[in-house]
């Protein structure tokens, strides 16, 4: 089953490159049958003879879970190593650790079975420059000067962009630089302290970064009152898809609506009873930037064109230390709102629009679906072939739902 695979994946340059520090023998297990997957300096391998040496994890999914993760278009669930983990797919045992290490490239194995649709990047025959501008609010936030960056383009309504976990503003590039939406919008993009070109406030060296509730409503209130927004639309995923709920529950009257992309409740933080999020992402033996690439990697959806799903994961590879398991504060923790205190949120006065991607594992669209029942959504639509991060993973077709519900908005 696997030998095929290897043959035509094995020798990828990142993969190699990564092999260098490698020291792994894999157990892949489906429907009794092991194979042994070496990886190592010396390569990639894969037979059915055990090496004379120590197992270092097993991986056991059914045959037909192995097969449909290398398919052009697998199911929900079965796109990726960590998505099968989310979803049950797949059993890991063994060195937990050392799973991290080498998620990635294990990752990049598989993938490469099945190339992502690509994107028809033009060359311009002369220099343009992107109708954006980026500036800096200087403001104090919790009694402390913060520097916070943000980007800008169009006119009319404003809407601000909140972006997900770990990563900053570039994630809507697409937004900004789309004109149907410009034309009615004064699109509005800033990085949260601590991420992007928004610094840490003095004195980062000596706390730990946690996000909280409080905080998370607090910035986005602060660059609302710094740039002088008179009832704004507020969108954001993930994280940002959890604070637009809070925002309208807290300031609902000074908004006209959210749009909430992946949102829900609550998010799951365990596979097979480990705190995957919270644990793997940021230890001295792990390379945390890339092992948040990898994670992310498998909540993009498969149809995704190469191009934007790997600028959507080189962001989060670029990350500060700590700073996205400090976002999984709010996302797991203090931002759960399983409480029921959602229901307070009032939609006639602040009208709040869902969009989900199918292939999310996280924000499944089941659970958006129970908040939208919650809190009688003024609409909920699931959006096919997309995963966690539509705006930056399938801009060309996430437009195709969001255009229809700004225009909702602006009327």
């Amino acid at each position: 089953m696997f030998q095929d695979i290897i043959a035509r994946t094995g020798d990828h340059p990142n993969v190699a490159w990564r092999g260098r520090f490698a020291d792994a023998c894999i157990e892949l297990c489906f429907d009794g049958e092991i194979q042994y997957l070496s990886y190592d300096a010396h390569g990639v391998r894969i037979g059915p003879n055990r090496p004379d040496r120590k197992i270092t994890f097993r991986l056991e999914a059914s045959g037909n879970d192995w097969l449909e993760l290398v398919t052009a278009n697998p199911r929900p669930g079965l796109q990726s190593l960590s998505a099968m983990r989310r979803t049950g797919h797949l059993k890991l045992t063994g060195d937990h650790v050392a799973f991290y290490q080498n998620l990635l490239p294990l990752e990049l194995l598989f993938s490469m079975s099945r190339p992502r649709p690509a994107k028809a990047n033009s060359i311009p025959s002369q220099p343009t420059i992107d109708p954006i501008v980026g500036r800096y609010i200087n403001l104090a936030l919790e009694g402390r000067p913060h520097r916070i960056y943000f980007e800008e383009a169009g006119s009319g309504i404003p809407l601000i962009c909140l972006h997900t976990a770990g990563a900053d503003g570039r994630q809507y590039r697409a937004i900004l630089n789309d004109e149907a939406i410009t034309a009615n919008f004064r699109v509005i993009v800033f990085d949260l302290p601590w991420h992007g070109k928004s610094s840490p406030p003095p004195g980062f060296q000596d706390e730990i970064y946690e996000l909280s509730t409080e905080r998370y409503v607090a910035v986005t209130m602060a660059v609302k009152e710094a740039l002088q927004l008179d009832n704004p639309v507020i969108m954001g995923c993930s994280i940002g898809g959890r604070a637009v709920l809070h925002l309208a529950l807290r300031h609902g009257k000074d908004l006209r609506a959210v749009i909430g992309l992946q949102s829900a409740l609550y998010a799951e933080h365990s596979n097979d009873g480990e705190p995957e999020g919270l644990r793997s992402i940021h230890r001295p033996d792990v390379h945390g930037p890339e092992v948040s690439g990898a994670l992310m990697f498998g909540l993009i959806a498969p149809q995704s064109n190469g191009t934007d799903t790997w600028e959507t994961l080189w962001h989060y590879m670029q990350g500060g230390p700590g700073v996205f398991m400090g976002d999984l504060n709010y996302y797991f923790t203090d931002g759960d709102m399983r409480n029921g205190v959602a229901r307070g949120i009032d939609t006639a006065e602040c009208p709040v629009h869902l969009l989900t991607g199918e292939y999310d594992t996280s924000a499944t669209p089941e659970l958006s679906r129970q908040l939208a029942e919650e809190i009688n959504a003024t609409s909920f639509k699931v959006m096919k072939d997309m995963g966690h991060f539509p705006m930056s993973e399938n801009p060309e077709e996430f437009r195709k739902y969001l255009l229809p519900v700004l225009e909702q908005i602006a009327s």
